[in-house]
């Protein structure tokens, strides 16, 4: 049986802005804990949850890691989420994983945006949280007015728990508001009156029994306190406010205490599977018992260089041993798990099994995949799969050797087979190969990662995906005659040319009558035209929405073949095409971009120089969302402008929408530059 049941394991994921201490806060919980003997510092590159190469580089977190301790009997799963926008995929998987979230804010900087996207994220998982104010001991540290801005942003549910005894320097020592010490330390005597009021208040309000008591002024005790503070921390109507500093320990303690003492168990929160039974969508909830049917989630899948992929997942009932069976929902074969372990960052734990709540992972098994619900159930019940933003930047990238065009593709899969936000497309209009990803520093270490892999390539910034049509009619006859001395070549087509409705593709009509083109040459002609449509007329790109109608056309008796046709198909298309207005047709995308309101007057002005139009705005919080459709061909950097623009606070998402035609000035650009490419291709 596994060593802890579900009510005495915690699931913490840490997640805040970059540079709010989270991987220090990681190492000193470590520490305290006595998991680790020795605290680790970023400077010295030596912490356990920045062990990838590139974070110790950058001084940086880049992806989720692991690593676990025990405390007062309880084992703490710690998941240290990056803090950059560009690696927020990172924090969505801890939460999905997780059953609290500790928020760190950094004393000296307050709120920042990832803080508030962290908050908004942590919400909607619907994990307890607890906002640490980290770095107390850093100069210019403000713990009292960054609980007023938090709870002006957040809501008057975050409340002071543990409040610093000094501040910057003079940080010496926390005080608990549940058990404050008699006689309180002089520095923090008045803010205990100040603040122990409204967090007992607090508390109470989420149990009636409790709040009546409070209001007949009777005695609450201590520990009645802490375990209404659990129930309120589950409900998410309590949101403790802490002071720590990761570097000199202080307040350590504290929140492990927290954390072991009335943070949720991994049995708290119920997780329902859910099954598409004939029409319907059945569900069922699991329960958090050993000796029921195994059900597991992967929240994260990685390549390691020695032990190759690795997935990482969270069990919510049922036990497995070290070399037992099980498979992905809906998989009819099962799967050996033959080494379990858990991870203490880079380290592996070998575990003889595991049980409802705990978390692990297990190597080399292929079929497994990020999302994927583990099971030893039959039918195909899977938990709801998380949600991870679309990547907003993207490029082309190519070998830079022809020797490397096997493993590009293969090393760029492996890549983006553990992070959700990288993909690679191979893009069928522009026959390029294209990365995408959350931000620049996003694709920076994944190429820095494929060059370590031993595969270098060449970037450069992605084609648009324009389209040709026309809106206009022509009507056009081409002869093809081709007389060498040896068989010639005969093929006469009469074709008219009109637009055709958005979206509609290519229609061909038929209307020979009494045998002008024998049948068998007609597909030619259409064959010939398609041609002539994927290679495009206008600047080099596919043709759409036109229809073609084959009305009158000649043929020779001996000369006539399929080739000669297909060439007066094409040629009379290209002709018909010139003729018949064309244009050019653009990508226009939806834009909703995050930021705070003193950013709207430069963001909306700057949407509009980018030829876009704002069709509304909305409130998110403290922040303004602009919700604008932009030409593609002028957002392509945009996340690189709008950090400029908010000085790293905003954010924004972009999907596809429709395409548009493209103003006669800027197609008149756009064709120049295709032929001067084509020219210089033909050199």
């Amino acid at each position: 049986m596994p060593k802890y049941s579900a009510s005495n394991i915690r699931n913490v994921a840490l997640v805040g802005h970059g540079g709010s201490g989270k991987t220090t806060l990681l190492e000193a919980m470590l520490f305290k804990a006595g998991a680790i003997k020795r605290m680790g510092s970023i400077a010295d590159k030596n912490t356990v949850s920045d062990f990838d190469p590139e974070e110790k580089e950058r001084g940086i977190s880049i992806e989720l890691s692991l690593a676990r301790a025990e405390v007062g009997g309880k084992l703490i799963n710690f998941l240290d989420a990056p803090g950059y926008a560009d690696f927020v995929a990172g924090a969505i998987q801890a939460l999905s994983a997780a059953d609290t979230a500790i928020i760190t804010v950094n004393a000296a900087r307050g709120v920042e945006v990832m803080t508030r996207h962290c908050w908004d994220l942590a919400r909607e998982a619907g994990t307890a949280r607890i906002l640490a104010v980290t770095r107390m001991d850093a100069e210019h540290a403000h713990f009292f007015d960054i609980v007023g801005d938090l709870r002006k942003i957040f809501g008057t549910e975050c409340v002071p728990l543990i409040l610093p005894v000094g501040q910057g320097g003079t940080f010496s020592g926390t005080v608990n508001l549940l058990a404050p010490p008699a006689p309180p330390p002089s520095e923090v005597a008045g803010r205990i009156e100040e603040f122990r009021g409204p967090l007992v208040e607090t508390i109470v309000s989420s149990d009636d029994g409790l709040m009546e008591r409070y209001l007949a002024e009777e005695k609450i005790s201590s520990e009645e306190l802490r375990a209404a503070l659990a129930k309120a921390l589950l409900a998410g109507t309590v949101v403790p406010i802490v002071a720590v500093s990761g570097e000199k320990c202080i307040g350590v303690a504290e929140i492990l205490d927290l954390i072991a003492e009335c943070c949720p168990g991994a049995d708290a929160r119920k997780r329902k599977v859910f099954c598409k039974i004939g029409e319907k969508v059945e569900e069922k909830e699991i329960q958090a018992d050993p000796n029921g049917p195994f059900y597991a989630q992967v929240f994260k899948v990685k390549r390691d260089p020695y032990v190759g992929k690795l997935c990482f997942f969270r069990v919510y009932g049922g036990a497995l041993a070290t070399g037992a069976q099980a498979r992905p929902a809906g998989a009819t074969r099962n799967e050996r798990f033959a080494n379990l372990f858990a991870a203490q960052g880079k380290e592996q734990l070998e575990m003889a099994d595991i049980g409802p709540g705990d978390i692990a992972a297990v190597g080399k098994i292929d079929s497994i995949g990020l999302g994927d619900t583990i099971t030893t159930d039959d039918g195909q019940w899977e938990f709801r799969r998380p949600t991870f933003p679309a990547p907003m930047v993207s490029l082309a990238v190519e070998p830079k050797s022809r020797n490397d065009e096997a493993k590009v593709s293969t090393a760029l899969k492996n890549l983006a087979e553990g992070d959700p936000t990288f993909t690679v497309t191979q893009e069928r209009q522009t026959k390029e190969l294209v990365i995408r990803g959350m931000g620049q520093m996003h694709l920076e270490i994944m190429l820095a990662r494929l060059k370590k892999s031993g595969v270098e390539v060449l970037t450069r910034t992605p084609k648009i995906p324009y389209l040709e049509t026309v809106t206009g009619t022509s009507d056009v006859r081409y002869r093809h005659k081709k007389q060498t001395g040896g068989a010639g070549q005969f093929g006469e087509c009469a074709i008219k040319l009109e637009p055709g409705a958005r979206g509609s593709g290519f229609t061909f009509v038929d209307e020979i009558v009494g045998g002008a083109i024998p049948n068998q040459f007609i597909p030619s002609v259409e064959k010939g035209i398609r041609n002539k449509m994927e290679e495009g007329v206008l600047a080099g790109y596919p043709v759409v929405d036109v229809i073609v109608r084959l009305y009158d056309g000649k043929s020779h008796p001996v000369d006539s073949k399929d080739i000669a046709f297909q060439i007066a198909g094409r040629e009379a298309f290209k002709e018909a095409f010139v003729k018949a207005k064309p244009v050019l047709l653009e990508p226009i995308v939806n834009m909703e971009i995050v930021a705070p309101a003193q950013y709207m007057g430069d963001i909306t002005g700057n949407i509009s120089g980018r030829r876009g139009r704002v069709s509304g705005m909305d409130v998110l919080g403290d922040m303004q969302v602009v919700k604008a459709q932009v030409p593609l061909a002028e957002v392509m950097n945009y996340s690189t402008e709008l950090r400029a623009l908010t000085g790293g606070e905003g954010y924004f998402s972009m999907e596809f929408s429709h395409y548009e035609i493209v103003p006669p000035h800027v197609q008149q650009n756009i064709v120049a530059a295709a032929k001067k490419s084509q020219e210089e291709e033909k050199e």
